[in-house]
């Protein structure tokens, strides 16, 4: 496991100082993570990993005990609590040291040598090879000068047959308008996705609250892909 102390994240001149009582929109705005993780302590994994798990697990030849998996943006390790669960080997990875701290002392997390945590900001992440790389509703966090060197470290780190899950912020999100975030339109979202197939590609766009009930609109591409061997 990475010492956050060695490797420690980007200050955000952005932040509060104190993250304990800020709303969970607040967190997308000003990356007061904490706040957010406090707001979706205890959600089930998210759709697009159960919907790639499942589609592993179909194919007869697959065996999880020797695969290996990275979340991104692992967060209090909702994802990867499930990629453990069902056998694989998982390497978290977060940009906040609240999230490993969170990872580590969840109740449920017995000692494993399969899983390895990392603190890593999105826009220098360096990634292994694997069967799955998972950033459920991180990649729009990454600035963006710096998203297409991220997208390529991503589709380089998947094996061919592996899978990329996850989602794209569209251009009409709310978020869209900060400058320190990545969104794509479909067609943008759809040229990031060549070599893969695209076994999910549901576009989303509707008004709803957020983890803390703040009202705005999301503009959302939910991806399960499969590269291309």
């Amino acid at each position: 496991m990475t010492n956050p102390a060695t490797n420690p994240a980007r200050t955000d001149p952005a932040a509060p100082a104190s993250s304990s009582s800020a709303p969970a929109f607040r967190a997308a705005w000003t990356r007061d993570w904490p706040a957010y993780f406090d707001a979706v302590a205890g959600k089930p994994p998210r759709e697009t990993l159960v919907r790639a798990l499942d589609l592993f697990d179909a194919d007869l030849s697959f065996d999880a005990q020797t695969a290996q998996a990275v979340d991104i943006g692992c967060g209090e390790g909702r994802d990867t609590m499930e990629l453990l669960r069902r056998g694989w080997s998982v390497l978290a990875i977060d940009g906040h040291p609240d999230a490993i701290r969170r990872l580590v002392l969840r109740q449920d997390l017995a000692p494993t040598p399969r899983l390895r945590m990392q603190l890593a900001e999105l826009e220098a992440l360096e990634l292994p090879r694997v069967r799955l790389v998972n950033a459920s509703f991180t990649l729009p966090f990454c600035r963006p000068d710096a998203f297409d060197r991220l997208w390529r470290t991503i589709v380089d780190a998947i094996e061919p047959g592996g899978r990329f899950a996850g989602q794209l912020f569209g251009d009409r999100d709310t978020w869209a308008s900060l400058p320190d975030r990545s969104h794509q339109t479909g067609e943008e979202a759809e040229r990031l996705l060549k070599g893969f197939e695209l076994e999910r590609f549901d576009e989303d766009e509707h008004d709803a609250a957020d983890a803390e009930g703040q009202d705005k609109h999301w503009h959302v591409f939910h991806v399960v892909a499969r590269k291309c061997a």
